[in-house]
């Protein structure tokens, strides 16, 4: 007996129920558990008991216990028992390779009904079955005990206990921050909590520990980590939830590339013990420039699984003097008004029918694009396509050259403003490297994206927005740009040298997806009171919002700069999955509703009137969307 098995059993158990093996024949033993499957021969019954270790069959003869027997006919699937006996090899043919306890069955001769259970609404012992959502949601705690959830909610532990591993051997601290904090920026609608000691006042519930993990840094913690749980008010897609569980960590003494080169080395160490058997297509990580990347993938998130890089046809639509000499009028019009032309190269789609042509085409379209140009590059060397009609045989192989197309492959364009080219055919590429697969499911591709624009402009509020958060620090050659054409902080405008300033900002990216992100922090006061200002917060605001910081940043912080890593999003890429539902406990659906739970829910009228408060309205409940 294991080191493992004493410390897992209990009375109700010597050993769980993927224990025992060939080397056990001939011993007693007690499992409890599940019925995953009942099959009555009669004077035999064998039954498939459950439990998150595995599946070990249990037998019961008649002839050897009439009363154990007796028990077993009573027990239908998902019924909880206890059963004792010997446990025995299974007879030769018989084994079943499928289980690791497949060499071996429980010859049960005492068999305990701890509890019973109705028919469940779905089939928990077959985990393909087809379910609709909302069921498996509304009975979430029948949907994991099924296999694939069950597997998939211990990988997520295994990936949280490594995580915490690799902060400790490296001298992190792990320090919980409050839930109930006061409501700060971070680019989403807070939660608030209504507080019944102070009347009138609310609390935040925290979009993330962004400002007081900063603070530690001040207060000299030099390393800290936590697995921290994060709440937005936000509309909801397949990798985002309204509370979610970040990796929150923040360095003291330490530039861009110390942090970066830790977090590189902690993510590969992580996959390494979570996921071992998935490589990791590149160590180092490949690191792109925001600019880069959107050039070459249309994307500052690239699924570099597959190649189909963007290529940029304008050098070869234009004479020396930079005219548009192409003789197609959408080209030339869109390179005359500063715009891109644009294209990827879909391998092996040269034989794509008309119907397949418009469907990427309306694709296209929907994405923001006017059209769709395209190319098909022949066997034999052929080009043809609808464009082809007004363009030199010389320009279309010079156009085919560029693309580096192969025969079969399929050329397709577009031409707009540089935005829009950028994401139409970043979208196409993600869409089509899916269609093809050519994208190895196995693989884990890690890259990093930085040097971000530190802002964008909102032309709704007339000023500057943080790309990021408002906290992320500006390289320091940059540092002279935070100013507005005018002159006058308070008078903003699209022209201004800070929309050119680049920010301290990278993101770590696994396999097209934005896997986390964070900065170099702006550490010094008037640093921050100008950047703040740049983003339209007055000095009364700025002390109302985001005082504690600033006060704290009066008492010596050190440089300190960090990133969040989304758990939810992690565990979903190792276990393959699209939805981060699929790797959380008791998620909400897409209208924010927990079906098992029926929250939320209209309070109690006591309850409002404790706190002082009422509904303007009734409240109305929100359809179900999943």
């Amino acid at each position: 007996m294991t080191d493992e098995t004493l410390s897992l059993a209990t009375p109700y158990r010597s050993h769980t129920c993927g224990h025992l093996r060939a080397s056990d024949a001939g011993s007693p033993a007690k499992l409890a558990g599940w019925v995953h499957r009942r099959r009555d021969h009669g004077q035999l019954i064998f039954l498939d008991l459950r439990d998150r270790h595995g599946i070990t069959q249990v037998v019961i003869d008649r002839a050897d216990d009439p009363v154990a027997h007796a028990a077993a006919s009573r027990v239908r699937s998902e019924f909880v028992v206890s059963v004792g006996g010997r446990v025995e090899r299974r007879l030769a043919g018989t084994e079943n390779a499928k289980l690791p306890t497949g060499e071996i069955e429980l010859r049960a001769s005492d068999v305990v009904i701890l509890s019973e259970s109705k028919t469940p609404p779905f089939y928990i012992n077959e985990p393909d079955a087809t379910i609709e959502e909302s069921l498996r949601l509304k009975y979430r705690y029948l949907d994991i005990r099924r296999d694939p959830m069950q597997r998939r909610l211990l990988l997520r532990s295994r990936l949280v206990q490594a995580i915490r591993e690799v902060h400790h051997a490296n001298e992190f601290v792990e320090v919980e921050t409050p839930l109930l904090i006061k409501s700060t920026p971070e680019g989403a609608r807070d939660f608030i909590v209504p507080s019944r000691l102070q009347p009138g006042t609310v609390y935040a519930l925290p979009q993330s520990p962004q400002q007081l993990k900063q603070i530690l840094m001040v207060a000299g913690i030099d390393r800290y980590f936590q697995i921290a749980r994060c709440l937005r008010d936000e509309d909801l897609r397949g990798d985002r939830q309204p509370e979610f569980t970040q990796l929150d960590l923040e360095m003291s003494f330490v530039d861009e590339a110390a942090v970066m080169d830790f977090v590189e080395g902690m993510v590969v160490e992580v996959s390494r013990a979570t996921v071992p058997e998935r490589p990791i297509q590149d160590d180092p990580f490949p690191r792109f420039t925001y600019d880069e990347a959107m050039d070459r993938f249309g994307s500052d998130k690239p699924d570099l699984r597959f190649g189909m890089e963007i290529v940029d046809l304008g050098p070869r639509l234009v004479d020396p003097s930079g005219s548009p000499t192409s003789g197609f009028r959408v080209f030339d019009e869109a390179l005359a008004a500063g715009g891109r032309v644009k294209a990827i190269v879909a391998p092996g789609l040269a034989t794509a029918t008309r119907r397949e042509i418009d469907d990427l085409t309306e694709l296209a379209k929907r994405f923001g694009a006017k059209g769709l140009a395209h190319l098909a590059l022949e066997t034999g060397g052929e080009v043809k396509g609808p464009i082809a009609k007004f363009l030199s045989d010389e320009l279309t192989r010079s156009i085919v050259d560029e693309a580096a197309a192969a025969e079969g492959d399929l050329i397709l364009i577009v031409a707009d403003r540089g935005e829009v080219v950028a994401d139409v055919l970043g979208r196409l590429r993600v869409e089509l490297g899916g269609r093809l697969g050519l994208a190895d499911p196995d693989v884990l591709a890690y890259c990093w994206v930085h040097r971000f624009p530190m802002y964008q402009w909102d032309v709704e509020g007339g000023r500057w927005h943080a790309t990021h958060n408002p906290f992320s620090g500006v390289v320091p050659e940059d540092e002279e740009l935070l100013v507005t054409a005018s002159g006058d902080p308070a008078k903003p405008s699209p022209d201004d040298p800070a929309g050119r300033a680049r920010a301290m900002q990278y993101d770590v990216v696994l396999n097209g997806w934005e896997l986390g992100g964070g900065s170099i922090r702006i550490w010094r006061r008037d640093l921050l009171e100008r950047s703040f200002g740049l983003q339209g917060y007055s000095l009364e605001q700025m002390r109302e919002r985001f005082g504690a910081m600033l006060e704290a940043f009066d008492y010596g912080p050190p440089p300190h700069g960090g990133i969040a890593i989304g758990i939810d999003r992690w565990a979903a890429l190792f276990s393959r999955q699209t939805n981060i539902r699929e790797v959380m406990a008791f998620p909400k659906t897409q209208s924010g509703t927990d079906l098992m739970l029926d929250a939320p829910s209209a309070p109690d009228p006591a309850q409002l009137d404790e706190l002082g408060l009422s509904f303007v309205g009734a409240p109305r409940r929100p359809e179900v969307r999943t």
